[in-house]
């Protein structure tokens, strides 16, 4: 499984989730990509297979991936203080890829009927989405 981290900032919740992930998923490629070097750089320290960082590098793994997770901002353009560029919400946004997104209350988007857990808890919830894409035939998230 191809997995695409994004992150932006300092890179503290894709450092949470690239680590996360490689303890559950130790298989899955993991390809960290940040908005600016110092995410990339938390990213790629936590465990990353490959990181990259920028624009281009957000559209090009999107076209790669087959799971993106990240903070709901990645798919808002202009959100996480504008380091999301309209171009990147667009290529998470189109991406075929299967996406997992962690609702922080802190990018002037609310998501009502979302309880305003700690980072940690919607990390850990976010791996064990992505567990279950891994397994063939089931939906994350949904219950069945």
């Amino acid at each position: 499984m191809r997995i695409l981290v994004i992150d932006a900032h300092g890179g503290g919740v894709g450092k949470l989730l690239v680590s996360a992930l490689r303890k559950a998923l130790p298989q899955a490629e993991l390809l960290a990509v940040g908005t600016n070097t110092t995410a990339t750089e938390a990213m790629h320290k936590a465990g990353a297979t490959a990181a990259a960082t920028g624009e281009n590098a957000v559209v090009v793994g999107c076209r790669k991936a087959e799971l993106i997770v990240g903070p709901m901002g990645i798919v808002i353009a202009d959100s996480l203080n504008g380091e999301i560029t309209p171009r990147m919400a667009l290529a998470v946004a189109q991406s075929d890829a299967r996406k997992i997104l962690i609702p922080f209350h802190h990018c002037d988007t609310l998501v009502v009927g979302i309880a305003d857990y700690n980072m940690a808890r919607l990390v850990q919830e976010a791996v064990e989405c992505a567990k279950a894409a891994c397994r063939p035939g089931e939906t994350p998230g949904l219950d069945t």
